[in-house]
């Protein structure tokens, strides 16, 4: 892997940790008061692990937040260890943060989009492998 490529999955995979992290302290410190918010940055989580692996393996993706589309283009590599339902992640991408879209997740949706993230992350960060 030349350096480059190291350092752009390098990236990917220090957003979607961040991600990952900024949801949990939300998650830990407020599940009711901020289920919207755990929720989006459950979905950028799941997001930039997903782009990290599909770099990892060469493949070009255009710019979406579209979660269900990156999924199934992670499938075609690795079906097997990729068997996840997303629910509906992609909606808390982008157009839910938007006043016209307005949506407020319960609890138990949130919880259930932290256990995705984490799933997600877990499964990628097995797959990627990257000398620190």
């Amino acid at each position: 892997m030349n350096q480059e490529k190291f350092e752009y999955i390098k990236n990917w995979l220090y957003r979607a940790r961040e991600d990952l992290a900024v949801l949990k302290d939300l998650q830990n410190s407020n599940p009711t008061g901020f289920t919207s918010s755990i929720c989006f940055h459950a979905q950028q989580s799941v997001e930039k692990y997903l782009k990290a692996f599909l770099a990892y393996h060469d493949f070009d993706f255009p710019r979406t937040h579209d979660v269900d589309y990156l999924l199934i283009e992670c499938q075609k590599i690795d079906d097997e260890s990729l068997n996840i339902d997303l629910k509906s992640l992609t909606e808390f991408g982008v157009s839910i943060r938007y006043p016209d879209d307005f949506y407020v997740p319960t609890p138990e949706e949130s919880s259930e989009y932290v256990e995705i993230a984490i799933t997600i992350s877990e499964i990628i960060e097995k797959l990627i492998t990257i000398p620190e």
